[in-house]
């Protein structure tokens, strides 16, 4: 099973950014997709999540406002859309499912399939 993250780069403070999680072995309309960050020297923390159909979507306090997640069950592809960057927001980036698609969860024990990361920098 595969999770591709991918749309990472180097931005500038106050920059937007759209990284995405698809998948070629997983529908990913049937399942949670949670997104993950994992800045230097810290654990990872859980920050934003779709649950399966119906789809509803769940943000950590910190992230509300700047970060948008989204589904595209033509692309199978989950978004997250990040505006007004921060240099805080430095981090690898995860994707991961979850079978349990009803649940969103921002714990890691929770998803059985992870992504492999993409860097998000922010600096200017």
């Amino acid at each position: 099973v595969q999770l591709q993250a991918s749309g990472g780069g180097l931005v500038q403070p106050g920059g937007s950014l759209r990284l995405s999680c698809a998948s070629s072995d997983l529908n990913l309309y049937s399942y949670a997709v949670g997104w993950f960050r994992q800045a230097p020297g810290k654990g990872r923390e859980g920050i934003s999540c779709i649950t399966g159909r119906p789809m509803s979507t769940h943000y950590i306090d910190s992230v509300k406002g700047r970060f948008t997640i989204s589904r595209d069950d033509a692309k199978n592809t989950v978004y997250l859309q990040i505006d007004s960057l921060k240099p805080e927001d430095t981090a690898v980036y995860y994707c991961a499912a979850d079978r349990a698609q009803h649940l969103c969860s921002f714990f890691e024990q929770g998803y059985d399939y992870w992504g492999q990361g993409t860097q998000v920098t922010v600096s200017s």
